[in-house]
């Protein structure tokens, strides 16, 4: 293997990310399910005609869930691999990666209330 840069190779590694993406779309439910809240909320914001601060908080919001879920969906495999049978320390460490999306899915949802209550009241 070489450890010369080449671009060309960068650029094939790519495929690796946009598999496991169509991975997730496909095979996760949660990551589908924020998929659809996002693109409800980027339509929320196309109506509402969000500024551009505005829009930069929603962006980092949204990425903030999806790549937690990445994550969370990542750790599980990972664990189910290592520990196919039931195994307390393995549902420990999945409940955590649980608990990173649930605390980054709660700040997302205080992002949009605070930037869409204006909107509506």
């Amino acid at each position: 293997m070489s450890n010369k840069f080449s671009v060309l190779a960068r650029l094939r590694s790519f495929k690796f990310a946009f598999r496991g993406l169509r991975q997730a779309m496909q095979h996760e439910h949660n990551f589908r399910v924020h998929l659809f809240a996002s693109l409800s909320i980027i339509l929320l914001g196309l109506y509402f005609n969000l500024s551009q601060s505005e829009w930069l908080w929603i962006i980092a919001a949204i990425a903030m869930v999806l790549v937690a879920e990445l994550f969370n969906s990542s750790i599980e495999k990972l664990v189910d691999m290592v520990s196919p049978e039931f195994n307390p320390k393995a549902g420990i460490i999945k409940d955590i990666a649980a608990a990173a999306v649930l605390i980054t899915a709660i700040a997302a949802a205080i992002i949009g209330v605070l930037i869409f209550y204006p909107y509506f009241f």
